[in-house]
Formats: structure tokens, sequence, C-alpha cells
């Protein structure tokens, strides 16, 4: 063995054995839901301590005294108590979420997301075939956790179909979906998420401010086709040569070919979904064009308008109104009683989600009634601004400290519920508009879950790497997935910063700093 190999040897071990803690460090974490819950808990002793030593701060923007309530007292009682219920329906990202899934249920069930993602890697040359596979991953995040289960198995079976091997295409696939998680050419369920929660932090400042689905919406379309690329180069120059010492094993799953081609219903399926789209784009755009619509603002402007600021509406509209005539084209949809049909289903499997909301919506209602994300935003701003740190140096900060949360809590909603009502109005003082910490986040949020062993989408990616290499374990996949993953973070943060740099609007709307 050369020094070469043995020393790539060491390095892929001492990293197995970090993964190795992280995952026993992450099972030994409660369920998102009892963090939250025991994070309330902390929270009601800490605002009882601070309470009593008086803390307090002097909001910049507004010139008012913000005072540490205590969450125990009698006040803080009756608010934990008689504010339970509108805690949980207010909850900004609730709504959002539920009616863009409305639609997305029914284009998920009529078999048209699965169609769309079959159609993208299909008949696609070798020179092609990684570039278009990495952004049919950007583009299946409009699935959610969907494309994982889609997408993965098709990878394989469309690096297979061009004579190079699946293992390949899994890597690609996986990366795609999971490190590149928060890019999408389209609109996306997490975009809604993020965005509600991203508005009730800001509202820590500035209440009537409001981040809509849209507000990355430039940085995502920009940042899909360059991690597309970025995971182009790494697999070519990389990683194509490493799988070459990685054979198929003989009696591997020989699986049909003939599944990604189209048929004929699903291919009237898409035509009538793209006929749909238009149409409906086209009477959106009607709609708007008159200057008296009510689709614009009170100004006749688009920026704070029904179009965005109500952009739910709209994307559930356009998901249902495809899936509908996909379904009705391709023989999925055999009348009007299915839609219910489909909406429902789609709602169970929203059930772990709403049931995390409701422990979230609790949490940040105890906080900012405490004022506590308020004082350490204040008293964090001023430190930064005290020791002159730059925007650059913050980001970098956030990026890390996301990055390593990452690794623990691969639940998205989950720490953005955490982290952001501290970092969206610290970094609102500093004259740094939501929409960019928010940009921020997506970037640290996903690039880690390609590595992470508590995801359970990297056992899953296993288990199908195991299909055509039995021998595959955690090191296997990680040795790949770890270039990919660095890669695309460091990649990602450039254009981040090069957005920041040249002033360019991250979406329809957003403020440029």
């Amino acid at each position: 063995m050369t020094s070469e190999p043995m020393a790539e040897s060491r390095s892929l071990g001492a990293l197995l054995r970090v993964l190795g803690g992280i995952e026993r460090l992450g099972n030994r974490l409660p369920h998102p839901f009892w963090l939250f819950v025991v994070l309330s808990a902390v929270l009601a002793l800490v605002s009882w301590g601070l309470a009593a030593a008086g803390v307090s701060a002097v909001n910049p923007a507004s010139g008012e005294s913000v005072v540490a309530r205590n969450l125990l007292s009698v006040e803080g009682v009756r608010m934990m108590v008689g504010d339970a219920i509108d805690n949980y329906t207010s909850f900004p990202p609730l709504g959002t979420i539920l009616v863009v899934m409305l639609g997305v249920a029914v284009a998920e069930r009529s078999g048209l997301l699965a169609a769309v993602l079959r159609s993208g890697v299909s008949k696609v040359s070798p020179k092609w075939v990684t570039f278009v596979l990495a952004f049919t991953g950007m583009v299946a995040h409009v699935a959610s956790d969907a494309a994982y289960v889609v997408l993965i198995p098709l990878g394989a079976l469309a690096f297979r179909a061009v004579g190079r091997s699946p293992i390949l295409g899994i890597v690609v696939a996986f990366v795609s979906i999971s490190a590149g998680y928060d890019a999408s050419p389209l609109v996306t369920p997490v975009d809604a998420v993020l965005s509600g929660l991203t508005t009730a932090a800001a509202h820590t400042i500035d209440p009537s401010y409001v981040v809509t689905p849209l507000a990355n919406y430039y940085f995502s379309i920009v940042s899909s086709l360059v991690l597309a690329a970025a995971i182009t180069l790494v697999t070519e120059r990389v990683l194509a040569r490493r799988v070459e010492a990685m054979p198929v094993d003989p009696g591997a799953p020989d699986d049909d070919l003939g599944s990604l081609t189209l048929g004929d219903g699903e291919r009237k399926g898409l035509k009538a979904a793209l006929i749909t789209l238009v149409v409906l784009a086209a009477a959106i755009v009607a709609a708007v064009l008159p200057s008296g619509s009510p689709l614009r603002g009170e100004d006749g402007g688009i920026v704070q308008s029904p179009l965005l600021t109500s952009i739910a509406i709209f994307l559930g509209l356009a998901f249902l109104a495809a899936g509908w005539a996909y379904g009705k084209a391709a023989g999925t949809i055999g009348g009007s009683r299915d839609i219910p049909a489909f909406m429902a289903h789609g709602f169970r499997e929203m059930a772990p989600i709403l049931v995390l909301f409701f422990a979230i919506a609790q949490f940040l209602a105890y906080f900012r009634w405490t004022g506590l994300g308020e004082i350490l935003a204040i008293h964090g701003a001023g430190l930064l601004r005290s020791a002159g740190v730059s925007g650059p140096v913050v980001f970098l900060g956030i990026l890390l400290v996301v990055t390593v949360i990452n690794l623990v809590v691969t639940s998205g909603s989950a720490q953005w519920a955490l982290v952001g009502p501290v970092f969206v109005p610290m970094l609102m003082l500093l004259d740094i508009p939501p929409e960019y910490t928010q940009a921020l986040y997506r970037i640290a949020d996903s690039c880690t879950n390609a590595i992470t062993p508590m995801s359970p989408y990297f056992v899953m990616a296993l288990g199908f790497l195991q299909r055509y290499r039995r021998s595959a374990g955690i090191g296997t996949l990680a040795s790949m997935t770890i270039p990919l993953a660095f890669t695309l973070l460091v990649v990602w943060t450039l254009l981040f910063f090069a957005f920041w740099a040249l002033g360019v609007p991250l979406g329809p709307g957003a403020p440029v700093p």
C-alpha cells in the first residue's frame, strides 16, 4: 500500500470516528417535540432568574426599554394556559404550509411529481447524466421528503442505463436532495415554513415586517444551478475514479430500465399539467396588470400585495390544478371525489410536523413573551458593534454554529425555530435584513445533511447502495458524500457573499442592504 492510500485511509477512519460520536450524541437527544418541551422548562427557570435580577435592554430601533419577564409568575402562567390554543393556531408557518400541502398532496398522489422526476432523468446522454440528475434533485425538493424515495433508485437506474455505475447515481441523487435541500428552481413547502418562522422572528424588532415564501427565490434559483454544477465537477473529477474500485456485486438486482420511460398516459398527463400551469399563470398575470387590481397593494405595487404576501394560496392552487389536470389525462384521477381523498392523505403525512409545530409554537410564544429573545438580540448586536465585527464575520460565525447543530438536530424547522428568534432580530439591529439571515441559514441547514448518520435518509441511501454492493457500510457512503458536502458548503457560501457584495436582491421585493 502506498503512502497516499494509507493517508486517505487514516483520514477516513478519523472522520468515521467523528461521525460515530455524532451518532451517539444525537441518539441521546430526545425527539424534537420533547426537546422543545424541555427548552420551555429551561426558559421558565432562566426567565425567573433574569427577571429577579432585573435584566433589561433598550431597543435602539424603538427606544423602548425591554425588561425580562418571569414565565413562572401569575401573569406568565395565565399566558401559558390561556393562550395555548391561540399560540398554535396563529403560528405563522402553520396555515401557510397547510394551504400549500393541500395542492402538493394532489400533485403527489396523482403521480405528477414522480412523472416529472422520471422525465428529468430519462433519455439523458452519458455526458450530461450527472448534471441532469443533480439538477433534478434540486427540482425534487418540491416533493419534500418523498424526493428521497423516488429519486435515489431512479438515479441508480439512470446511471446504469448509460453504462455507468449505479453506485455513483445513488450518491449523486442522495447528495443533490440532502446537501442541496434548501435550494430549488421552484418554490417549495420549505420556503413556506422558513418564511413563516422568519416573519415571527422579525416581529421582535418590527411587528409589521413580512418575509414571503419568495424572499430567497432568486438566490434559490441560482443556487440550484451552481450546486448542480459543483456536484457534477466533484463527481466526474474525484468520485468517478473512486467508484471504479467499487464494482457492482455479481447477482445485483437487475431492475427494469423501462421504469425510466414514461407511458403514453403519463406523457399526456404532463402535457395537460403544463398547459394548465401556463393558462393559470397567464390568468394571474392578466389579473395583476390593471392598476386597480385587487391583487396589487394599496400603493398599486406588487411588493406588499396579496399576490406576494398570500403566495401560499397561489402555490397551492398551482399544484392542485396541475395535479388534477395530470390525473385526469393520465387516468390516475377518476372523479372529483378523489381530490379531497388525496388532500386528506397529504394531511395524514403532515401529522408528525403538525405535532412538532404545537411544541415549537408554545416555545416561541413563551420566548417572545419573556422578552429574552429581544434582550439577547440587543446585547448581542451591541457587543458585535462595539467589537467592530463586520457582516461577513458574523455570517461565518452563524454558518459555523448552525452547521454543527445540523449534524445532530436534522429537523430544519426545529433548528430555525431554535436559533432564528435570536439571529434574525440581532442582525436586523446590525442593518442586515431577515431575508439574508434566512438565506444564510438555508446553506448551513443543508450541506451536512449528506454526512450525518442522524439523518434517516442517510441510512436509506446506504440501503439502496447495499443492493449493488453488499459490503458497503457507513464508511463507504461517507467517503463519497463528505467531499461533495464540504465542496457545496464552500461554493454556496461564496455565492451568498457574491449576492451580498454586489447588492443583488435575494428575491422579489427583498430589501438590499
